[in-house]
Protein backbone atom coordinates (compact mmCIF):
# COMPACT_ATOMS: atom_id res chain seq x y z
CA UNK A 1 0.00 0.00 0.00
CA UNK A 2 1.37 3.61 -0.81
CA UNK A 3 2.15 5.51 1.82
CA UNK A 4 0.37 9.01 2.23
CA UNK A 5 3.37 11.65 3.10
CA UNK A 6 3.46 15.06 4.17
CA UNK A 7 7.28 16.47 3.56
CA UNK A 8 6.71 19.89 5.16
CA UNK A 9 9.64 22.73 4.00
CA UNK A 10 9.36 21.36 0.55
CA UNK A 11 10.28 24.40 -1.57
CA UNK A 12 14.23 24.04 -0.91
CA UNK A 13 16.77 22.06 -0.03
CA UNK A 14 16.59 18.31 2.02
CA UNK A 15 12.80 18.76 1.77
CA UNK A 16 11.95 19.21 -2.07
CA UNK A 17 14.87 16.21 -2.55
CA UNK A 18 12.35 14.10 0.27
CA UNK A 19 9.77 14.98 -1.55
CA UNK A 20 10.75 13.78 -4.90
CA UNK A 21 12.40 11.08 -4.13
CA UNK A 22 9.70 9.22 -1.99
CA UNK A 23 7.27 9.96 -4.95
CA UNK A 24 9.77 8.23 -7.19
CA UNK A 25 9.29 5.32 -4.53
CA UNK A 26 5.71 5.05 -5.56
CA UNK A 27 4.00 6.66 -2.54
CA UNK A 28 1.60 9.70 -2.28
CA UNK A 29 3.16 12.64 -1.64
CA UNK A 30 2.41 16.14 -0.11
CA UNK A 31 4.78 18.80 -0.05
CA UNK A 32 3.90 21.55 1.84
CA UNK A 33 5.78 25.04 2.19
CA UNK A 34 4.81 29.06 2.44
CA UNK A 35 6.48 29.12 -1.36
CA UNK A 36 4.38 27.61 -3.88
CA UNK A 37 6.31 28.83 -7.16
CA UNK A 38 9.35 27.36 -5.51
CA UNK A 39 7.81 24.35 -6.08
CA UNK A 40 6.09 24.24 -9.20
CA UNK A 41 9.27 21.74 -10.22
CA UNK A 42 8.09 18.78 -8.12
CA UNK A 43 4.35 19.41 -8.43
CA UNK A 44 4.99 19.11 -12.51
CA UNK A 45 6.78 15.83 -11.56
CA UNK A 46 3.24 14.58 -9.11
CA UNK A 47 3.77 15.94 -5.77
CA UNK A 48 0.87 17.46 -4.71
CA UNK A 49 1.70 20.86 -3.30
CA UNK A 50 0.32 23.03 -1.09
CA UNK A 51 0.42 26.25 0.60
CA UNK A 52 1.72 26.46 4.43
CA UNK A 53 2.91 28.55 6.64
CA UNK A 54 3.54 26.87 9.83
CA UNK A 55 3.11 29.45 12.20
CA UNK A 56 -0.41 30.52 10.90
CA UNK A 57 -2.92 27.91 12.82
CA UNK A 58 -5.39 27.86 10.29
CA UNK A 59 -3.21 27.43 7.09
CA UNK A 60 -1.83 24.05 9.26
CA UNK A 61 -5.63 22.62 9.58
CA UNK A 62 -6.64 23.48 6.59
CA UNK A 63 -3.12 21.78 4.91
CA UNK A 64 -4.53 18.69 7.23
CA UNK A 65 -8.04 18.25 6.42
CA UNK A 66 -7.58 18.61 2.47
CA UNK A 67 -5.24 15.72 3.25
CA UNK A 68 -7.88 13.70 4.87
CA UNK A 69 -10.42 15.02 2.74
CA UNK A 70 -8.57 13.81 -0.35
CA UNK A 71 -6.70 10.66 1.07
CA UNK A 72 -8.34 9.22 4.10
CA UNK A 73 -5.01 9.05 6.14
CA UNK A 74 -1.86 10.39 6.73
CA UNK A 75 0.87 7.74 6.92
CA UNK A 76 3.97 9.55 7.31
CA UNK A 77 4.83 13.37 8.63
CA UNK A 78 8.15 14.92 8.09
CA UNK A 79 8.78 18.07 9.82
CA UNK A 80 11.46 19.69 8.04
CA UNK A 81 10.17 23.25 7.89
CA UNK A 82 12.82 25.46 9.40
CA UNK A 83 15.26 28.14 9.59
CA UNK A 84 18.72 28.92 11.12
CA UNK A 85 19.03 32.45 12.79
CA UNK A 86 21.79 33.16 13.87
CA UNK A 87 23.30 36.26 16.41
CA UNK A 88 24.38 36.90 19.79
CA UNK A 89 21.93 35.80 22.77
CA UNK A 90 21.89 39.56 24.02
CA UNK A 91 21.99 41.45 20.49
CA UNK A 92 18.61 39.22 18.70
CA UNK A 93 15.54 41.01 19.55
CA UNK A 94 12.81 38.68 21.50
CA UNK A 95 10.55 39.47 18.73
CA UNK A 96 12.63 37.20 16.22
CA UNK A 97 13.81 34.19 19.15
CA UNK A 98 9.80 33.89 19.41
CA UNK A 99 9.86 33.50 15.71
CA UNK A 100 12.29 30.95 15.61
CA UNK A 101 10.85 28.77 18.18
CA UNK A 102 7.54 29.43 16.11
CA UNK A 103 8.58 27.62 13.10
CA UNK A 104 11.39 25.38 14.27
CA UNK A 105 9.53 24.27 17.68
CA UNK A 106 5.52 25.12 17.96
CA UNK A 107 4.81 24.57 13.91
CA UNK A 108 6.06 21.27 14.07
CA UNK A 109 4.35 20.18 17.83
CA UNK A 110 1.16 21.77 16.12
CA UNK A 111 0.91 19.52 12.94
CA UNK A 112 1.91 16.41 15.09
CA UNK A 113 -1.24 16.87 17.18
CA UNK A 114 -3.62 17.18 13.46
CA UNK A 115 -2.00 14.08 12.44
CA UNK A 116 -2.24 11.72 15.83
CA UNK A 117 -5.88 11.26 15.51
CA UNK A 118 -5.39 9.89 12.61
CA UNK A 119 -2.56 8.05 12.91
CA UNK A 120 -4.10 6.63 16.54
CA UNK A 121 -7.62 5.74 14.13
CA UNK A 122 -5.31 3.46 11.56
CA UNK A 123 -2.83 2.03 14.00
CA UNK A 124 -0.07 3.20 11.88
CA UNK A 125 2.27 6.14 11.75
CA UNK A 126 5.69 7.82 11.26
CA UNK A 127 6.40 11.57 12.92
CA UNK A 128 9.65 12.42 11.20
CA UNK A 129 11.66 15.67 13.02
CA UNK A 130 14.67 17.23 10.94
CA UNK A 131 16.54 18.06 13.79
CA UNK A 132 20.10 18.72 13.67
CA UNK A 133 23.46 17.78 15.29
CA UNK A 134 22.89 21.31 16.36
CA UNK A 135 20.29 19.62 18.50
CA UNK A 136 23.04 18.24 20.75
CA UNK A 137 25.68 21.01 20.17
CA UNK A 138 25.71 24.86 20.81
CA UNK A 139 28.01 27.03 18.91
CA UNK A 140 28.34 30.49 19.39
CA UNK A 141 25.72 32.89 18.34
CA UNK A 142 23.77 30.30 17.34
CA UNK A 143 21.83 30.09 20.61
CA UNK A 144 18.28 30.87 19.64
CA UNK A 145 18.21 28.40 16.84
CA UNK A 146 20.05 25.64 19.15
CA UNK A 147 17.70 25.85 21.56
CA UNK A 148 14.54 25.11 19.10
CA UNK A 149 16.52 22.27 18.04
CA UNK A 150 17.16 20.54 21.34
CA UNK A 151 13.22 21.53 22.19
CA UNK A 152 12.45 19.08 19.34
CA UNK A 153 14.93 16.69 20.52
CA UNK A 154 13.31 16.75 23.48
CA UNK A 155 9.56 16.74 22.33
CA UNK A 156 10.23 13.80 20.11
CA UNK A 157 11.31 11.70 22.81
CA UNK A 158 8.56 12.12 25.27
CA UNK A 159 5.83 11.96 21.94
CA UNK A 160 8.23 8.43 21.30
CA UNK A 161 7.13 6.90 24.61
CA UNK A 162 3.35 8.28 24.69
CA UNK A 163 2.54 7.22 21.05
CA UNK A 164 4.18 3.79 21.12
CA UNK A 165 1.23 1.79 22.18
CA UNK A 166 -0.76 3.29 19.06
CA UNK A 167 1.87 1.76 16.88
CA UNK A 168 3.32 5.01 15.95
CA UNK A 169 6.90 5.27 15.80
CA UNK A 170 9.01 9.04 16.29
CA UNK A 171 12.05 9.64 14.84
CA UNK A 172 14.83 11.96 14.80
CA UNK A 173 16.90 12.87 11.78
CA UNK A 174 20.23 14.80 13.00
CA UNK A 175 21.76 16.46 9.90
CA UNK A 176 25.38 17.60 9.68
CA UNK A 177 26.48 20.17 7.34
CA UNK A 178 24.08 19.88 4.17
CA UNK A 179 23.68 22.43 0.93
CA UNK A 180 21.02 24.89 1.65
CA UNK A 181 19.76 28.05 2.13
CA UNK A 182 20.49 27.69 5.80
CA UNK A 183 23.93 29.27 5.94
CA UNK A 184 23.05 32.26 4.09
CA UNK A 185 20.09 33.21 5.90
CA UNK A 186 22.19 32.26 9.63
CA UNK A 187 24.89 34.39 8.21
CA UNK A 188 22.63 36.94 7.33
CA UNK A 189 20.75 37.13 10.30
CA UNK A 190 24.27 37.24 12.34
CA UNK A 191 25.34 40.39 10.16
CA UNK A 192 22.25 42.05 11.09
CA UNK A 193 21.96 41.50 15.07
CA UNK A 194 26.06 41.24 15.96
CA UNK A 195 28.41 42.30 13.05
CA UNK A 196 28.76 45.73 15.30
CA UNK A 197 29.33 46.19 18.77
CA UNK A 198 30.73 43.86 21.41
CA UNK A 199 30.29 40.40 19.39
CA UNK A 200 31.68 41.52 16.36
CA UNK A 201 34.95 39.81 16.28
CA UNK A 202 33.50 36.69 17.71
CA UNK A 203 30.68 37.41 14.59
CA UNK A 204 33.43 37.95 11.83
CA UNK A 205 35.23 34.60 12.78
CA UNK A 206 32.10 32.45 12.98
CA UNK A 207 30.95 33.84 9.49
CA UNK A 208 34.86 32.40 8.05
CA UNK A 209 34.16 29.55 9.31
CA UNK A 210 31.36 28.72 8.14
CA UNK A 211 32.13 29.66 4.83
CA UNK A 212 34.72 27.32 4.95
CA UNK A 213 32.23 24.50 5.99
CA UNK A 214 29.73 25.35 3.34
CA UNK A 215 32.49 24.37 0.62
CA UNK A 216 32.62 20.62 2.33
CA UNK A 217 28.91 20.16 2.89
CA UNK A 218 26.83 17.02 2.16
CA UNK A 219 24.34 16.92 -0.84
CA UNK A 220 20.45 16.67 0.52
CA UNK A 221 20.30 13.31 -1.01
CA UNK A 222 22.53 12.02 2.04
CA UNK A 223 20.00 13.03 4.46
CA UNK A 224 17.21 11.45 1.96
CA UNK A 225 18.39 8.02 2.29
CA UNK A 226 18.68 8.37 5.99
CA UNK A 227 14.80 9.35 5.70
CA UNK A 228 14.15 6.36 3.42
CA UNK A 229 15.49 4.24 5.63
CA UNK A 230 13.39 5.25 8.58
CA UNK A 231 10.20 5.56 6.16
CA UNK A 232 11.26 1.82 5.32
CA UNK A 233 12.18 -0.04 8.16
CA UNK A 234 10.00 -2.05 10.72
CA UNK A 235 11.23 -0.99 13.10
CA UNK A 236 13.14 2.24 13.01
CA UNK A 237 15.95 3.91 14.80
CA UNK A 238 15.05 6.30 17.35
CA UNK A 239 18.06 8.85 15.73
CA UNK A 240 19.60 8.71 12.26
CA UNK A 241 22.82 11.13 11.42
CA UNK A 242 24.30 12.35 8.54
CA UNK A 243 26.02 15.08 6.57
CA UNK A 244 29.54 16.77 6.81
CA UNK A 245 31.13 16.60 10.17
CA UNK A 246 27.95 14.56 11.98
CA UNK A 247 29.75 11.80 12.86
CA UNK A 248 32.57 13.05 14.46
CA UNK A 249 31.01 15.69 16.43
CA UNK A 250 28.14 13.65 17.33
CA UNK A 251 31.00 11.28 18.95
CA UNK A 252 32.99 14.34 20.69
CA UNK A 253 29.98 15.71 22.45
CA UNK A 254 29.57 12.15 24.11
CA UNK A 255 33.00 11.65 25.19
CA UNK A 256 34.52 15.12 26.18
CA UNK A 257 33.35 16.65 29.04
CA UNK A 258 31.58 20.01 28.42
CA UNK A 259 34.67 22.43 29.42
CA UNK A 260 37.14 20.55 27.15
CA UNK A 261 34.30 20.01 24.19
CA UNK A 262 33.86 24.21 24.29
CA UNK A 263 37.83 24.40 23.84
CA UNK A 264 37.89 22.20 20.69
CA UNK A 265 34.57 24.06 19.86
CA UNK A 266 36.26 27.28 19.79
CA UNK A 267 39.26 26.52 18.02
CA UNK A 268 37.02 26.52 14.96
CA UNK A 269 36.31 30.21 15.38
CA UNK A 270 39.88 31.74 16.18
Amino acid sequence: MKNVILVTGASAGMGKDFAQELLKDGNIVYGAARRLDKMEDIKSLGVKVLEMDVTNEQSMVNGINLIIKAEGRIDILINNAGFGSYGAIEDVPITDARYQLEVNVFGAARLIQLVLPHMRKHSYGKIINITSIGGKIALPLGGWYHASKFALEALSDTLRNEVKPFSIDVVVIEPGGVKSEWISIAMNTMIKSSSKGAYAVMANKVASAMDTTEKQNAEPAVITKLVREAIYAKNPKTRYSGGYMAATVLFLRKILSDKLFDKVLMSRVR
